[in-house]
């Protein structure tokens, strides 16, 4: 008996501890073009290069500009050139394609770049298959992201240990986990243009429906950990309200469940590459219908790191412990009872908002204060022995303080189409914060044609 109970403990815990079987994360053959686009795109194109191509066919690229050359220029100076540029360019292979559509089925002097991109086409009947690709739908430009992809693969093994305790306890594939570097690549301050923020890129409401706090004091958004207790409970619900395809459960990450209820009723089908061909909804865009082939080249990317990479240095995880305060407390006498200081504090609660971080707020009661594990020691008894007024009156005194210290200004920037905070903040390198504070921006909402201070980095 004692031997049956050691082999079922033994299956159940390869059970839980074996990567998802192939059939988990299915590859249909259709998918396999746009998963080697985003390859390229995460592990092989540079921030500085700019590939123009169909947005239907991924293995159409027209061309592809590369800055790399002119890194030197000032930030502002670089991101205007590649700006005009790309509007160039855009406008040059429409132009070519109004060319090759009025030259007919058998055209004759084609340059060489007019030849290779008729050759594309060669196996397109259609009449107006030129004037189509044209159609600024069609036609697009696409950013490279090796830099950042290799920087959010670094940054995510600081987190992935926990991360993967809590998809493992949810019962769900630790693969999921890799899901932040096609959201925001693992970078904390990440804030798109619509609200959404943290490494899982949750909207407010959504974050409020899944147990986040999100509030001018704290946003549980912004903390790895937190949020990834709420995207394996998200991701979950997706899983069992779309016929228990991952595929499916992926795509709703992007598009949202009730879209992809819709998706599968339109289309008849529950198969991803038949929803991703055939489905027009008015929503499921670009971005939607190609998410779940971004995941699958993020996992590619990831799991044959090294082969794009080379030998990659990894953030290591930073031992912490996490003690839940019962009363509200100032960050200036939580950092000093855990015999630290304000800024370590601060770097392991990112969920703290400016406020608190600054000394203007208290942190809030119930509020669970991450604090490095061999500083914590007794933490919990000091804090017994402080009164009332004690835990709050360094709130009032405290320092002016901000995430970036840099005062002034050193460039400005020009918001472009697409441009979100988050990624002209990493351009800079300066924080999200920093660039709200001396833009007064009360979001991270920005419009294209809006010129931005970058602020002095320290």
């Amino acid at each position: 008996m004692r031997l049956v109970s050691v082999l079922l403990a033994i299956f159940f815990f390869l059970l839980i501890v074996t990567p998802a079987r192939a059939d988990t994360f299915p590859r249909p053959a259709s998918l396999e073009s746009q998963v080697r686009f985003w390859r390229a795109i995460f592990a092989d194109y540079s921030r500085h290069q700019v590939v123009l191509h169909d947005t239907v066919d991924l293995d159409k690229i027209y061309s592809v500009l590369d800055f790399r050359s002119s890194a030197d220029l000032s930030p502002f100076a670089l991101e205007e050139l590649i700006r005009d540029e790309t509007r160039a360019e855009l406008a040059r292979l429409r132009a070519l394609f109004e060319r090759l559509h009025d030259a007919g089925p058998k055209p004759t002097g084609l340059t060489a770049d007019e030849q290779r991109i008729f050759d594309l086409f060669r196996n397109d009947t259609g009449r107006a298959k030129f004037r189509d690709a044209a159609d600024a739908k069609r036609l697009r430009s696409q950013r490279g992201l090796r830099e950042k992809f290799a920087e959010g693969i670094r940054i995510a093994h600081r987190y992935l240990p926990e991360m993967e305790g809590i998809f493992r306890e949810e019962g769900l594939p630790l693969e999921l986990t890799r899901l932040p570097l096609v959201e925001s690549c693992f970078n904390v301050e990440a804030y798109s243009k619509v609200g959404a923020a943290g490494i899982w890129q949750f909207m407010p409401a959504t974050g409020r429906i899944y147990a986040m706090d999100v509030n001018d004091s704290v946003d549980d958004r912004r903390d790895p950990i937190a949020s990834t207790r709420a995207a394996a409970r998200f991701l979950r619900h997706n899983y069992e309200a779309l016929e228990e395809a991952w595929p499916l459960a992926i795509t709703a990450y992007n598009h949202g469940p009730a879209g992809l209820r819709r998706a599968i009723a339109e289309t008849g089908t529950t198969d991803i590459a038949t929803i991703v061909a055939r489905y027009k909804g008015p929503s499921f865009g670009f971005a939607s219908r190609n998410f779940y082939a971004e995941f699958l080249a993020a996992l590619d990317v990831d799991r044959h790191r090294e082969a794009y990479f080379g030998v990659m240095s990894v953030h290591e995880p930073e031992p912490t412990r996490v003690i839940p305060l019962e009363r509200s407390l100032g960050i200036e006498v939580a950092a000093r009872l855990a015999g630290t200081d304000r800024t370590t504090v601060a770097s392991l609660n990112p969920a703290l908002m400016d406020p608190v971080v600054g000394g203007r707020r208290s942190i809030p009661a119930g509020y669970a204060l991450r604090l490095p594990a061999d500083r914590s020691s007794g933490f919990e008894e000091r804090l017994a022995k402080l009164g009332a007024e004690q835990r709050v009156m360094r709130v009032a005194s405290a320092a002016p303080w901000r995430r970036s210290a840099g005062r002034g200004v050193t460039n400005a920037h020009r918001v472009g189409r697409g441009d979100t905070l988050s990624e002209i903040a990493q351009r800079y390198g300066v924080s999200v914060a920093s660039l709200r504070t001396a833009n007064r921006l009360k979001r991270s909402e920005i419009r294209p044609g809006q010129v931005l201070k970058i602020p002095r980095r320290t």
